[in-house]
Parts: C-alpha cells; structure tokens; sequence
C-alpha cells in the first residue's frame, strides 16, 4: 500500500467517496434478490414477475449509465454523482411504499437509471483525479466496493428479518435505502470537480457531449472496439451467473448452491478478483490483464461444466470462477476512460460499458437457446467461449494507455495501436 501513502488528500477523499457510492449502491440493488421469497409468498406474484422486476432494473441501469456519462460532460462529474446518489436513494426509498406489482416494477426501474448511472459518473470523476500510475489500482479496489456491499445487504437481511416480520421486513430494507442519499453532502464539502482541459480548435468539433459526438471518424474505432469488449465482458458474466447454478442443480444434482458457505465464496472471490486486478493492471498494462482474465473465464468455466466433481470440488472451483469474471469489469474503468478526449469522456465511457450491458441480455438467451438442442454444459461453455473470445479479439484492436495522462489525451490518439 505504498502508492496510497503517495496519493493526495483529494485523492483519498475522491477514492473513497466513490468506493462508498458503489458500495451503497449494491446494498440497495441487491436486497431486491434477496427479499425475491418474501414477495413471491406477501403479493403471490410469480417468478416471472419478479424477474421481470429484475431485468427492467438492469435495462434501466443501462440507459441510466448513457445519460449520466452525457450529463457529466455537461455539468461536470462532481455533479453527476451527486445527482445519481441522491436519485437512486430516493426511488429505493419509494420503494418501501409499492402496494402492488406494477408500482414496485415502475419505482424499481426509476432506481435502475440512478444504479447504472452511479458507476459512470464516478468512473470518469476517479479516473481524472487519480493519477495515472496508480489509477488502475483505484478503478479495481472501487469496483471491489460491489462485493462489500453485496456482503452488507446480507447481513443487513438476516438483521432486519431477524426481528421484524417478512411482511413489512422488506418495507424497512427497502427504507433504509435513503441513507446513501446523505454521502451527497460529503460530495458537496469535500470532493474537488477536475479540471477541464482547454479545447483546442481542432478538436472542438468534440466539445459538445451529445450521443453523436463519440461516433466522430477521429473515435468512431474506438467506440466501436470498446463496445465490443462491454459486449463480451457483460455477456460472458450473465450467461454464467444466470445458467450456471441451473446447470449445476439440475445436471450435476450439486445441493451446496443454496448455502451460504456458497454465497460467501462467490463474494469473497469477486472483491479478490477486484484487488488483484487492480494491481495486475497497473503492472502488466490493461489489454494484457483483460485478455488474460478472458482467457482464465473460458478455461474455469469449460473445467466447471466438463469434470466430473462433488459439492466440496464445485464449492472450491467457485473461488477461481468468481474471481476471474471480476477482473475484467474492474479493468474497464480504467480502461474506457483512457481511450477518450476530455469533452466527451463521459459520453464514451457510458456508452462502451452500458451497450455492453443491453446486448449482453441475448447471450443468457442463446445458452436457452442452445441448450434444447445439446447439453446445457455444453452451451455454456461454448456461450463463454464465444463472449470472452470477443474480448480477446477487441482488446487486441486496441492501444495499450497503462499510464495515459488522460487529461490530455488528444483525439487521435485513440487511434494508433
């Protein structure tokens, strides 16, 4: 932790003002999966309601993310954040209140476009304060901030149901979803807005942060390269963790997906595969350490589906899975950021990682798809292998930016390899 020691006091407070707000984030989007019985046995509304409650949330999130990114060109990144926190507190908060189906589905979305916009704004905000050897390392350790709030919504789960019955527990989970609202005023005192470079006349025909701007013949590769690899990274995580526990339960017969022995591992390896990717990547430069965790992907999900193993063996092979399939979302920030001029920054950042996420839904569909005529094993792993192999092949089409001082980052550069 020499490097931290290094870092400036607005260094610090930006990195853990971020780290909160991803972290308050998760708490408030994961304790939707887990009160999922309550509701289904409180309301009697099917599985299929419930999921749907769930992929509006994730789509939402999506769209949420594009906006933020174009917002934080515009008003600046401190600002961004502010806004999303305060949005995505409010509408868990609101939450509590739903009466019936349609209401929770509406407010749950209405939070989504505050939880995917959360990440983008304080991506861009992070990546431009920290400086640029070190950067990686901040980018993984926020992005393990996921993990731990993972980890707090369980706990706060077991609390609360613990002592107040299901019917309104969930009421209360969903209520103290406003209190992330209160790091805004932390955000209002103590984190510092970067500073804007100077546009050059150039380059002003980049200045204005709309849609259209990070489509410009000077980016236009880049963003295309980079949604590629949103694409693959976010397919390849989905596919898994939506058919992988179905495949193990109902193929392998594996009884130890419902423990919480399980849970823990798969927590505690996503937040290590933050950490190591945080420091790989500043080591080894950020094409290298994600292709070399797509490839790590592949190889751990192929030997999942082809071994023969026991509850014990899937237990301790769920350790390396759920690190790997870490290491990539954690390098991205990083990366995206990297690959844009300041004025429109925020537009392609939102853009590469959140197009990622609304193309990715079709990789869980075509494992379905695939598994009706093969074994669902089978699908999978050949699912996988196709999603990480784009994040291989669009990694290499990219320059490496390990050290970019991205303040300054001209037009062009993004397109030289």
């Amino acid at each position: 932790m020499n490097w931290y020691r290094d870092i400036s006091a607005t260094e610090k407070r930006t990195l853990w003002s971020c780290f909160a707000g991803w972290a308050l984030d998760g708490v408030d989007t994961q304790l939707f999966s887990l009160v999922i019985p309550t509701l289904l046995v409180t309301w009697g509304i099917g599985k299929g309601q419930a999921g749907l409650i769930g992929g509006a949330t994730l789509v939402a999130g999506a769209l949420g993310g594009l906006l933020a990114g174009m917002l934080s060109d515009r008003y600046g990144r401190v600002r961004a954040l502010q806004i999303t926190v305060i949005w995505f507190s409010l509408f868990t908060f609101l939450s509590a209140f739903a009466q019936n189906f349609e209401q929770l589905l509406a407010l749950k979305a209405l939070q989504g476009v505050g939880f995917g916009g959360e990440w983008t704004a304080g991506a861009v905000l992070l990546s431009e304060t920290i400086r640029a050897e070190h950067r990686g390392k901040a980018m993984g350790i926020v992005q393990s901030a996921w993990g731990f709030g993972w980890a707090g919504a369980v706990l706060l789960y077991l609390l609360v149901f613990s002592f107040v019955s299901p019917e309104w527990a969930w009421r209360l989970l969903f209520g103290i979803g406003v209190i992330p609202a209160g790091l805004v005023l932390y955000l209002r005192r103590n984190v510092v807005e970067p500073p804007r470079a100077v546009v050059s006349a150039g380059s002003s025909r980049l200045a204005l942060p709309a849609a259209r701007s990070i489509f410009d013949r000077s980016v236009m590769r880049t963003t295309i390269v980079g949604a590629l690899i949103g694409v693959g990274a976010h397919g390849g995580y989905h596919a898994i963790t939506t058919w992988l526990p179905t495949y193990l339960k109902t193929e392998r017969h594996l009884s130890v997906l419902g423990t919480g022995g399980y849970l823990a591992v798969v927590i505690t390896a996503f937040i290590c595969g933050c950490f190591v990717s945080a420091w790989l990547q500043d080591r080894i430069g950020r094409r290298l350490n994600v292709i070399l965790f797509a490839v790590c992907c592949v190889a751990t999900v192929n030997l999942y589906v082809f071994l023969p193993m026991g509850d014990t063996a899937m237990l301790f092979l769920s350790f390396p899975l759920g690190l790997f399939a870490a290491g990539i979302p954690a390098t991205l920030g990083a990366l995206f950021n990297e690959l844009y001029p300041q004025g429109i920054r925020g537009t392609g950042v939102g853009f590469c990682y959140n197009f990622g996420r609304i193309v990715s839904a079709g990789f869980p569909v075509l494992v379905g798809h695939m598994g009706n005529s093969m074994p669902l094993g089978s699908a999978l792993g050949i699912d996988a292998g196709i999603a990480y192999g784009l994040v291989v092949v669009a990694a290499l089409m990219l320059p490496e930016t390990k050290n970019r001082p991205i303040a300054t980052v001209a037009a062009n550069a993004t397109t030289r390899a």
